[in-house]
């Protein structure tokens, strides 16, 4: 990154007025949130028409897909949410050092990921909640994951450098790029080159691949920090560094993936119908959310620069921006859920009866609360982003971690199904209460200009420029 083009960077990002600004960064990322999801639910959507056990297989895996994200989240929101910081306040050598860490321990962790899984095969899928019947498609399923693991970590990593730094259009090329190839390369393996579950797996690995290759070359062009293998500085303090932004995403990923571990244990009480319902329902929220999400992401470079910048103002600007756009988007899509969720549902199974049934009550109760999300995302995120890592780390933990696991056992102790149906609304309403006296405190800090500048980075903790 050279001076001039840093110095420009830094000028967008904190005097472009920042209604606009964060709905020029949101852009590229909601694309990049609405196709990416895609992965998902593209292979949920090819692999139903095999059965319902295949359905369930790709959902009991869901939960290690998880893991895969956390790590690749963890690296690129820790690493990335230090050089927005580090950027905001002219810290450019100490950007690069970082970004280089970051993508290399990325890599490193999604190869020890690949080890680990293809060792212990079969009893993951069973650790995971596969069935007996279930078990040959989760093991199908998971081998090509784990083979791709690394390039899964690592373009997660990427694109969440890439759009902390403001080049999110960088960012969607690799993303969207990849994503569109899973979706051709699915039918095309299952049904033309008839590989099953596998090649459902299969395509999703050479896709993470390209998105992998792609925003690395992203990462070489128009200012963006480079990626130079010199300056991966493993030191203590610097993972100190990724631990305190990417703590926050790493244990929602990680509760997140717990959280469907046990709704797939306590589903599979119920049946290959319940199991495949559950993972219907968590694939089609996830696509619900995704718009909101890629808001949000424009939302955290805007924070993290102005924050560095000692801009608080429009830090607090942006922040409510995003909760009123939130609001509007999920009240929207939660309105539509609700009224279409047997047709949704029937998209994945529609010769099933039984995983209809089920899918259709829990999604109307998913949708109901839908709308909390508006609140409980951009705390967590702003949260995170300024630093707050302690207070960011505990929402993490709260809607599928401290709520979701022992709500999700006591309803169904005393309600059955039904119970399982509604667990995860919840937690969010229990969320949501959390969140608010969370984030209450630091966002008076800031309207009263009491933020800590000095925390922005940690001098002693990178290379000196």
């Amino acid at each position: 990154m050279t001076p001039d083009s840093a110095e420009a960077k830094f000028i967008m990002m904190t005097e472009t007025p920042v209604e606009r600004l964060v709905c020029r960064m949101a852009g590229p990322t909601i694309i990049i949130m609405l196709i990416s999801s895609l992965y998902n639910m593209a292979d949920t959507y090819f692999v139903g028409s095999l059965g319902t056990s295949a359905t369930g297989g790709v959902g009991v895996v869901f939960s290690l897909m998880a893991v895969i994200q956390a790590t690749g989240f963890f690296f690129g929101q820790g690493a990335g949410s230090y050089i927005a910081r580090a950027l905001g306040s002219h810290h450019m050598e100490r950007a690069s050092g970082m970004a280089a860490t970051g993508v290399i321990s990325a890599l490193l962790c999604g190869g020890t990921i690949t080890l680990l899984g293809l060792t212990w095969l079969k009893p993951l899928a069973r650790f995971l909640g596969a069935t007996d019947t279930i078990l040959p498609y989760a093991c199908d399923y998971l081998f090509y994951i784990l083979i791709g693991a690394p390039w899964m970590t690592t373009s997660l990593a990427l694109n969440n450098l890439l759009r902390f730094q403001g080049s999110a259009f960088y960012s969607m090329i690799g993303m969207v790029s990849g994503a569109l190839l899973n979706v051709i390369l699915d039918p095309l393996f299952i049904f033309v080159f008839h590989m099953g579950v596998s090649g459902a797996s299969l395509a999703t690995m050479l896709s993470q691949f390209l998105s992998f290759s792609l925003l690395l070359a992203g990462c070489a062009r128009s200012g963006n920090v480079r990626i130079d293998p010199r300056q991966f500085t493993p030191r203590l303090s610097v993972y100190r560094e990724i631990l305190r932004g990417g703590a926050p995403s790493m244990c929602r990923q990680i509760i997140s993936s717990v959280g469907t571990l046990c709704i797939n244990r306590v589903a599979g009480g119920y049946g290959d119908a319940a199991i495949a319902a559950m993972s219907i329902v968590q694939r089609v929220m996830m696509f619900a959310n995704s718009a909101m999400l890629g808001f949000g992401q424009g939302f955290q470079p805007v924070c993290g620069f102005n924050y560095g910048a000692g801009r608080y103002d429009r830090v607090l600007r942006a922040f409510w921006f995003f909760m009123r756009v939130a609001f509007l988007i999920l009240l929207v899509a939660g309105m539509t859920g609700f009224i279409f969720a047997p047709q949704i549902i029937a998209l994945f199974r529609k010769d099933d009866p039984a995983v209809i049934a089920v899918g259709t009550t829990a999604l109307r109760f998913q949708c109901a609360t839908f709308a909390t999300m508006s609140w409980i995302t951009p705390a967590n995120m702003m949260l995170q982003v300024i630093g707050k890592s302690l207070r960011a780390t505990s929402l993490a933990l709260a809607r599928q971690g401290l709520f979701l696991i022992p709500i999700l056992f006591i309803l169904t102790h005393f309600f059955g199904v039904r119970g399982l149906q509604m667990s995860q609304s919840v937690a969010d309403i229990a969320t949501v209460i959390l969140s608010a006296s969370l984030a209450t405190g630091v966002l008076r800090e800031m309207a009263s200009g009491r933020g800590k500048p000095e925390d922005v980075v940690s001098p002693e903790n990178l290379p000196e420029e």
